[in-house]
């Protein structure tokens, strides 16, 4: 270290010097050394060594001041950290590019030139490490060096105070142009009402900026606190706010969701720039950093020194630029915000798939009893499609077709498949902790309440499937005996049937979990076009179709507008997820792999099919393992489903559960204080002539 600084050359721009210099305060990795580094004792080092020569003290600051002086700041303050306009899809091809051949650098920025100092990805782990009075001390000592008596003075200030000035002009003019985007308009049409206030705080940010240009001059003593101007960036964050509630119930996109991301960003910097520029000193700080949680943790701070927004500013400009170029934070960063609307609309669905009585309960059988049904003659429809031995690609294809369309008239008569509710309740309970969160704690007896309906729920429309299915398909197959004479499957295929279901001798269990991880898809496909049947205005969309008003006529056409804007996320999901069922096993065949579908009505259906083809010929282990096979079947399918769907929704809701021992305590005591009601719900409350002759009125 002390070699470096004996070669410094003050008039040099150079920046290879400054590169050594760091590379001393950097620590080594661990696999290096036994111990790593301490890089805030590397930092006091190099202030000691600093102070016992003033020289060198000055030297280096006449060094950096060059290197300051020839470069330009503003892109640093204003790029930085903050979203391109390029758009989702075009920043995110950039950024993959960039991982595998960096972009070359013009050493004329300031920011480039900060990618030769600080190349490493991880170097702001240990700049965030050492402690803010060893950085302060460090800058103090170069700050305050004494120059010597033929030294000109130095214009270090004047350049980074015109950086941040133009780096304020800069992000205003973008927050303008963001704020006036059409999608952001569309979202948000009350903004056309009044004056915008993104076009009003770059007013405010142009005259602040004139007066400051006076300030400079020498002409005004110092210029107007920009208190306005804060107000306005006040109003712009509550639009921004409005919008994000807004997608809730009128859903959102990738595009606007990236907008929104990066006009937020673009505040909060203005926010920090402006308070570093400030000189009357009663401009509050920026909203995101702590300064007086920054001063608490270092002892001898005060928490109104600008130093400390001006290091939390530096070091939030060094981690933003050594993961520029990072895939996965800007995928999380962006993709939350829409999963989280997705999984919304997933939540408000799932409402309806919990049943809060047992007349619920009986209506939710029925429901399941009917998809049941169809699920029978879907089974049977699959087994005669096997025989016309078709390619692998067209057999797939009939598959699929016979899985969207069966399950596209469950949802149309409004029947429930029992595997399709945990990825819609699983974000209604997220939902639920969500908002408990909010509160004042978590009521782990209300989680465990919901936790209870939506388990006998489940447990209830599975039973309602099995049970239905089971008998249809029975009947299809003794039916089918009675007329053509012989079964509908032989004795090998029905053997066959029964080795799918087989959950020792076969992979019929890691099979029912890629059906789980389908049905999960298949949840977020719904909460995906559900966002975008509200985002786009489906039901508006088909209203303004003159052929189908012509055909259907305009009350037929609107209850059809209607229907499609209600219902689209449930059909393409059923649509697709008939899709993915009727392709696994053919794509499997296709790539040598093991993949293949088990669903647990599907397989009822197929083993009561086997039984009548083996003419009942079967010993009662077989029928008991038959019969352990299709229950795990449907434990995997649920578990599977519901722990990813709850997974990624508390994943968009950036929250965490760590009170799982909590909740089954609670589950706990109430299957033991009433283990009926904890099966099959309270019983219905008796519904009082007042009430009904209310409700007639």
């Amino acid at each position: 270290m002390l070699a470096i600084l004996e070669r410094i050359d003050p008039d040099s721009d150079r920046i290879d010097l400054l590169v050594d210099l760091v590379d001393c305060l950097r620590p080594r990795p661990r696999w290096v050394w036994q111990q790593a580094d301490d890089p805030a004792q590397a930092v006091r080092t190099l202030s000691q060594l600093l102070k016992g020569n003033p020289a060198q003290a000055w030297a280096l600051r006449r060094y950096i001041t060059t290197l300051l002086e020839k470069r330009r700041h503003t892109s640093l303050y204003s790029d930085i950290g903050i979203l391109s306009n390029d758009g989702f899809v075009t920043e995110l091809k950039r950024r993959i590019a960039y991982r595998f051949l960096p972009p070359a650098l013009n050493d004329l920025y300031l920011s480039d030139a900060l990618n030769q100092v600080l190349y490493r990805e991880d170097d702001y782990e240990w700049i965030r490490a050492v402690p803010s009075p060893d950085w302060m001390e460090l800058f103090d000592v170069i700050a305050n060096a004494p120059p010597p008596l033929d030294a000109t003075p130095d214009r270090a200030r004047y350049v980074t105070l015109m950086g941040l000035l133009d780096a304020i002009r800069t992000l205003s003019c973008r927050i303008c142009a963001l704020g006036l985007e059409p999608r952001l308009v569309h979202s948000y049409s009350e903004i056309e009402d009044f004056d915008s206030p993104f076009l009003m705080q770059n007013i405010e940010v142009n005259d602040y900026l004139d007066e400051y240009a006076r300030y400079l001059d020498g002409k005004i003593e110092q210029p107007e606190p920009a208190r306005h101007l804060l107000v306005m960036l006040d109003q712009c964050e509550e639009v921004v706010l409005k919008i994000r509630r807004g997608a809730m119930s009128s859903g959102t996109s990738v595009a606007l969701t990236y907008l929104l991301v990066a006009l937020q960003q673009s505040i909060d910097r203005l926010h920090k720039l402006l308070y570093l520029v400030d000189v009357s000193g009663t401009l509050p700080s920026a909203p995101s950093v702590d300064l007086e949680a920054m001063a608490s943790r270092q002892e001898g701070l005060v928490a109104s020194d600008k130093r400390l927004a001006a290091i939390a500013l530096a070091e939030e400009l060094i981690e933003a630029h050594n993961t520029k170029y990072e895939v996965r934070g800007f995928m999380r960063d962006n993709v939350d915000l829409l999963a989280r609307n997705v999984t919304e609309n997933a939540s408000r669905t799932g409402e309806h798939y919990i049943a809060e009585s047992r007349r619920e309960l009986r209506h939710m059988f029925t429901a399941s009893a009917g998809a049941g049904f169809i699920v029978g003659f879907m089974a049977m429809f699959k087994i005669m499609l096997g025989y016309l031995r078709t390619a692998p690609l067209v057999e797939a294809f009939l598959f699929s077709m016979n899985y969207s369309l069966g399950f596209i008239l469950v949802h149309v008569l409004h029947f429930t498949i029992a595997t399709k509710q945990p990825a819609m309740t699983a974000q209604r309970i997220a939902a639920s902790l969500q908002r408990a969160d909010n509160g004042r704690g978590l009521d782990v007896d209300s989680l465990a309440e919901l936790v209870n309906k939506v388990f006998r729920t489940q447990i209830v429309a599975v039973v309602g499937n099995v049970l239905l299915a089971f008998p249809v398909a029975w009947a299809i197959a003794v039916g089918y005996k009675a007329i053509n004479g012989s079964h509908i499957v032989d004795p090998a295929k029905a053997h066959h049937l029964l080795h799918d279901i087989d959950p020792i001798h076969s992979p019929a269990l890691f099979y029912a979990a890629i059906a789980g991880i389908w049905l999960f898809v298949a949840g977020l496909i719904s909460g995906y076009y559900d966002n975008k049947a509200l985002y786009t205005r489906m039901g508006q969309r088909v209203r303004q179709l003159r052929g189908l008003r012509r055909l259907l006529g305009e009350e037929r056409l609107g209850r059809f507008a209607d229907y499609v804007e209600d219902n689209l996320g449930g059909l393409m999901g059923n649509f697709f997820f008939g899709i993915m069922l009727g392709m696994t096993g053919t794509v499997g065949y296709l790539l040598g792999l093991p993949l293949d579908i088990r669903h647990v009505t599907f397989s009822t259906a197929n083993l009561a099919t086997a039984l009548v083809g083996l003419d009942y010929r079967l010993p009662v282990e077989a029928v008991v393992n038959a019969a352990s096979g299709v229950a795990l079947i449907g434990a995997v399918n649920l578990l599977v489903s519901f722990g990813l769907a709850l997974w990624v929704a508390m994943r968009a809701r950036k929250i965490r559960f760590k009170r799982g021992i909590l909740l089954v305590r609670a589950m706990g005591r109430r299957l033991i204080a009433s283990p009926i009601d904890f099966f099959l719900g309270p019983k219905d409350q008796p519904v009082t002539i007042g009430l009904l002759e209310r409700d007639t009125k």
